[in-house]
């Protein structure tokens, strides 16, 4: 291990050391923030990691297992076609429309492969913030304006955040491109394309419907009968957060936590992305069905061994950084509450802007819940330039996917990317809020 190594791992030391010697843990304000920071643990732990973090990992095993690195190289690689390479990143996550913890392993996988920077950050972008229907849903409830916006303001942000990050890391990129023209042609591993492509095919839909949204809207009857139409934003093992609509006593958008021994039922509100998500399962095991007859007729068995090796490896990259980011996120939550956040974005000037999309930017937002928290915040205050700067930073990067994003491509490339998207998304939210 080199030295550089050793004076990481002995500022970590000594990080843990602080916080535990110093933590004021007689105050109560720091006792919540732990306990918050533990629940939210928790509630990615029972709804995300296994339908969403799992099955991406064993695609990015998969990526770097069965896929040809010529093929990356040659549609995602520095030196492939500037439009093709885009169009196919930024098209991807709108097929995909996962969340971006699900697009951090497969960013890793295409990354590692050798996809050029520019194209692989693209995707990365693109994937979470690409998404129909939370574009669908942001119209439906924060104004067809901001639903379009968001909509045209993604796709831009793909290319431009792609193109920027190439230009800026140019040397870098040359470098890479220089050195894939040596390159020996991979070795035919004597299966044809279309069966490469349906397995692949069925692993993307199984991530698909596994992590299927739950639009979360529902009628909750407390046990003394007091209903009230609300939208859960979390559920853990023993109590469920919900932000209140429609409730006798309660200010509008507010946010409570119950235990669920005080809830007598919750009544989702019927939807179609509702009835997908009840036989989400389902779906996903006639897919996982699918990949196991192909993988047993297939592949050899040590192809799945290296497949299980690859996956395994970007486990243990990932997952902790994942864990312990949405821990800190949690805990960080406390001390940064919804009304303070909407006290200091109500007009739309350039800090509003600015700090809507850094609150975006770092704090961990869950598919489909960035519509009703910004809704929220507009009750509360927040004006429409923020709102949209908000929308644009907050599902494509977060605390606990920059952690994971750096320990991929290092400290320089992340701090660009995420000051790519803070800047375009302060921009583009005065813009916004200057025109509307």
């Amino acid at each position: 291990m080199s030295v550089k190594d050793e004076w990481k791992r002995l500022s970590w030391f000594i990080g843990l050391f602080a916080v535990a010697y110093f933590i004021p843990l007689g105050s109560p304000r720091v006792k919540e923030a732990i306990y918050e920071g533990f629940r939210l643990l928790q509630w990615y732990a029972r709804e995300h990691t296994l339908p969403c973090v799992v099955p991406a990992l064993f695609i990015a095993g998969a990526i770097t297992t069965f896929l040809s690195q010529a093929a990356v190289m040659r549609y995602l690689g520095p030196r492939a076609n500037k439009l093709l390479a885009y169009s196919v990143a930024s098209v991807s996550g709108c097929i995909l429309a996962v969340c971006s913890c699900s697009v951090l392993p497969m960013f890793a996988g295409i990354y590692s492969l050798g996809a050029g920077l520019g194209p692989a950050t693209a995707f990365l972008y693109s994937g979470p913030a690409i998404n129909v229907l939370a574009i669908f849903l942001s119209a439906r409830v924060l104004g067809f304006e901001i639903g379009l916006a968001r909509a045209l303001g993604a796709i831009a942000f793909a290319f431009l955040i792609g193109l920027l990050m190439a230009t800026v890391f140019r040397k870098e990129e040359k470098k890479k491109a220089e050195a894939t023209i040596h390159m020996p042609e991979p070795a035919d591993d004597g299966r044809p394309l279309w069966k490469t492509a349906l397995y692949f095919l069925c692993m993307i839909l199984f991530l698909v419907f596994s992590d299927w949204y739950n639009p979360g809207a529902a009628t909750v009857t407390l046990n003394d009968g007091t209903e009230m139409g609300v939208h859960v934003r979390y559920e853990t093992r023993d109590s469920v957060t919900l932000q209140l609509y429609d409730s006798q006593g309660e200010a509008e958008g507010s946010v409570k936590t119950y235990s669920r021994a005080e809830i007598a039922s919750i009544k989702p509100v019927p939807s179609l992305t509702l009835s997908i998500h009840k036989v989400r399962w389902y779906l996903a095991g006639i897919m996982l069905l699918a990949i196991i007859v192909m993988v047993s007729s297939w592949f050899s068995r040590d192809e799945i061994s290296q497949w299980m090796e690859a996956s395994w490896d970007f486990a243990k990259l990932l997952v902790p950084l994942l864990f312990g980011g949405v821990f800190v996120v949690g805990f960080l939550s406390v001390f940064i509450p919804e009304q303070q956040v909407a006290s200091l974005v109500g007009d739309n000037s350039l800090f509003s802007n600015f700090f809507a999309s850094v609150v975006g930017a770092f704090f961990y937002f869950a598919t489909l819940t960035e519509v009703p928290i910004t809704e929220v915040l507009i009750k509360l205050g927040m004006v429409e330039g923020p709102a949209l700067a908000l929308l644009l930073a907050g599902p494509a990067v977060s605390l606990p996917n920059l952690l994971v994003i750096r320990s991929i491509m290092g400290t320089k490339k992340t701090l660009v990317f995420t000051a790519l998207v803070v800047v375009m998304a302060t921009i583009t939210g005065v813009m916004f809020g200057y025109l509307f």
